[in-house]
């Protein structure tokens, strides 16, 4: 199975893809699967889903949620995640019977509060996997750190290309026998792409957030 397992659509503010859109394109990236993860909403997830009418497709709710450690991506949700907190997200999620990825956890950045943060001792025992390629990266060293992390713990590791854009749907992907969680269980899934529009990616979703919030405020 080759799943795309980070994505966002035009609810998040960083990003402008419609959900149908995303759902075409991804399908004829020749994926069997994607997550739809926006910023702190399943509303993407929701509307993606019910646009997929191909039941050998799996649409995955999931949301990306913004804790005092980092980045946490959800999987599998019913409803939205209240809490900003690690440990409270992680307690939402798997009283969903969810899934915790910790996305792009060395992403280089002149944000400073995008550095890793992770407590990695207190958290390890709390998440299903890394995500080890993420087709946003700057350099490919960072993809490099979150591939030996994974290993080091010997965790799962995931791929998703985080499309904020039309060019970046696919860009990186999951591949696995099965089922996805059995397969994030038992650490039995490899990832791909390629970070070739990572850099231009970010620029175009730094100038949108930007953009969109002097328009809003």
């Amino acid at each position: 199975m080759k799943y795309d397992l980070h994505n966002h659509t035009h609810y998040s503010p960083c990003g402008n893809i419609k959900p149908e859109l995303l759902l075409k394109l991804v399908k004829k990236k020749g994926m069997d699967g994607i997550a739809v993860t926006d910023h702190h909403t399943i509303k993407g997830a929701l509307k993606v889903k019910k646009l997929n009418k191909n039941k050998d497709f799996e649409v995955i709710i999931g949301d990306e949620v913004s804790t005092n450690y980092g980045d946490v991506l959800t999987y599998y949700l019913q409803e939205e995640i209240k809490s900003r907190e690690f440990f409270s997200v992680v307690d939402e999620v798997k009283k969903q019977g969810g899934l915790i990825v910790i996305p792009h956890p060395f992403r280089t950045s002149i944000n400073p509060t995008l550095k890793f943060r992770y407590p990695i001792e207190k958290i390890k025992d709390k998440i299903d996997a890394i995500e080890c390629f993420n087709a946003r990266m700057i350099f490919q060293s960072d993809n490099k750190k979150a591939q030996e992390l994974a290993k080091k713990l010997n965790i799962a590791g995931t791929g998703g290309s985080d499309a904020h854009f039309r060019f970046d749907i696919g860009r990186a992907y999951t591949l696995f026998e099965g089922d996805l969680r059995k397969a994030l269980k038992h650490n039995k899934t490899r990832y791909n792409g390629t970070i070739l529009f990572g850099p231009l990616s970010g620029t175009f979703s730094f100038l949108r957030k930007r953009i969109f919030k002097n328009i809003t405020d």
